[in-house]
């Protein structure tokens, strides 16, 4: 448990394609055990729904954007309602969001690209979905993978860190990662691969200080001893529900509570 790993540490030992590839899948195998419940931390009942959540996610917290999303979409559920908003009223709902005038016109944007577009319809492709305003291939991703089961690799801040810790590639471009890391895995894979890795990095493989004592794959890890080893300490560091603390979602899927996690608080409670 406590234990650096050993592949790939060593430049005149370097880690073989194959030892890579059986190394990455064990590690996705682990934290599948670790998180058997890992969801999108998005609150959405719909594709546009997740859509809108998504882009307002950019340098924020899932759980901001959880806290602010239901006074949004009670006053414009639909992309007709969005797209027709007047957007300084837009921008005093999302201004808890951070870079509120930003967001509040990406949000209409792409309100007005799906009416304009695809009749109102959250598009399922992704050439289809790159095209509206604010949505890039991250984005596409995350609503092909959690809205209509096509799966996806999603390569935010977590998701990079991670991998190259993990020394799955040494890619820093967002696009390269998301080729070398799908090349490592069966395709239908990937939308579970990154929740997983999401998870964990947002709960014990922080980016300032790894919770390395308390992390289940620190046998796997060519990075162990980054950060804190000692058990005791590496568990104050854990988040989430893994330190006792809420998720970021106020509305998680039932297998999430049933394993013990708790709703996270809406706006201005607590």
């Amino acid at each position: 448990m406590t234990t650096k790993g050993t592949s790939g540490k060593s430049a005149g030992n370097p880690e073989s394609r194959t030892a890579l590839v059986r190394r990455a899948r064990r590690i996705n195998r682990e934290l599948a055990e670790v998180y058997p419940y890992a969801h999108p931390e998005l609150d959405f009942e719909n594709p546009f729904q997740l859509l809108v959540a998504t882009v307002l996610s950019a340098q924020t917290t899932d759980l901001r954007v959880n806290q602010t999303t239901p006074g949004l979409f009670a006053k414009y559920p639909t992309p007709e309602d969005l797209a027709a908003a007047n957007p300084e009223e837009v921008e005093e709902i999302l201004r808890p969001c951070g870079f509120f005038r930003a967001k509040t016109r990406s949000v209409i944007g792409l309100s007005k690209g799906l009416v304009e577009q695809f009749d109102g319809e959250v598009p399922g492709r992704l050439e289809d979905l790159v095209t509206l305003p604010g949505v890039g291939r991250k984005t596409a991703f995350v609503v092909l993978g959690n809205a209509f089961g096509r799966p996806g690799i999603t390569v935010d801040t977590h998701f990079q860190r991670l991998v190259r810790r993990w020394r799955w590639t040494e890619a820093t471009d967002p696009d390269k990662i998301e080729a070398a890391i799908g090349t490592l895995f069966p395709k239908g894979d990937w939308t579970d691969l990154s929740h997983h890795v999401i998870w964990h990095g947002r709960r014990i493989c922080h980016a300032r200080k790894p919770a390395c004592g308390a992390c289940p794959i620190a046998p796997l890890c060519p990075a162990y001893g980054e950060g804190e080893t000692d058990p005791e300490k590496a568990k104050k560091l854990l988040k989430y529900e893994k330190g006792g603390f809420p998720g970021q979602r106020l509305n998680p899927p039932q297998a999430y509570l049933d394993a013990g996690g708790r709703p996270a608080p809406p706006l201005g409670a607590g």
